[in-house]
């Protein structure tokens, strides 16, 4: 990088090339996290993330949190980080709902994370957070899918992915795009987990054990599949062939697990 490493000591200091370094590596925290994505169609929302074990011994860390009744967020990054954010989510909802009696605007949420994460970019004795939201959920204007960084920059996709390995997930979504909006909640189920097949090693498959897939509609509330109707579905799911090339990328995301299952 520079010699000393003089210019990530903080996330105040430009670097001669006009970068922050700090912010770079809360991203790239984020880019080497466990694979999340989401998708939209006209009335439901899908969230479905890949989960690891730190060992053989330890059970497999939760990356989908519940925020509200119509609102849930998948993580990639620091699970520590994710947990803050997580619970000043949900004390804003509750918040609202107690003052106005109505679901908070997912949209209005996101705006506020996106401003706490920025505000941690512009103190020097404050670091950013080093985690990745995607943030789905449904409110009177339909459903809804956003992603927040560390950076600050909040995006509203139709279907995302973030995470190791996602840029298999998203060629996946680009591809399908078409069929999003008209699908059935039980296709959409399918697509989700077509796409977090594509994230994983030759050698390793989607189970019950190391998947979670949570649903929202604008009809019902928040509901996290049974390990029953997931394998119901992974049974469907198209066999892979081996892809001996992106070995090297599986062993990086796997040497990122300590990291990511911090906290």
């Amino acid at each position: 990088m520079y010699r000393n490493h003089q210019y990530d000591m903080d996330c105040t200091t430009w670097s001669p090339a006009g970068r922050i370094l700090q912010i770079e590596y809360a991203m790239e925290a984020v880019k080497q996290g466990t694979p999340v994505l989401a998708i939209r169609s006209g009335t439901h929302v899908v969230i479905a993330s890949f989960k690891r074990a730190q060992s053989e011994l330890a059970t497999h860390q939760q990356k989908i949190f519940k925020i509200d009744d119509h609102m849930a967020i998948g993580i990639s990054g620091l699970t520590a980080d994710a947990r803050v954010l997580a619970d000043y989510m949900r004390n804003e909802c509750l918040n609202h709902r107690y003052v106005y009696d109505a679901p908070m605007h997912i949209g209005r949420l996101v705006a506020q994370v996106a401003d706490k994460s920025q505000q941690k970019t512009q103190n020097a004795s404050k670091r950013p957070y080093g985690v990745g939201l995607l943030v789905a959920g449904c409110d009177e204007k339909g459903p809804h899918v956003f992603e927040t960084c560390p950076s600050g920059n909040c995006f509203e996709y139709y279907a995302m992915a973030i995470g190791g390995r996602s840029t298999s997930a998203r060629t996946y979504l680009e591809k399908h795009f078409a069929e999003f909006e008209a699908a059935s909640p039980d296709a959409l189920i399918k697509h989700a987990l077509e796409a977090m097949n594509k994230t994983t090693a030759s050698d390793q498959s989607l189970t019950p054990k190391n998947t979670a897939v949570a649903i929202i509609s604008t009809a019902e509330q928040y509901k996290e599949l049974s390990e029953e109707a997931l394998q119901a579905v992974i049974d469907t799911l198209e066999k892979k062939e081996d892809e001996p090339a992106e070995d090297e990328p599986a062993a990086a995301a796997a040497g990122a697990a300590p990291m990511d299952t911090s906290g």
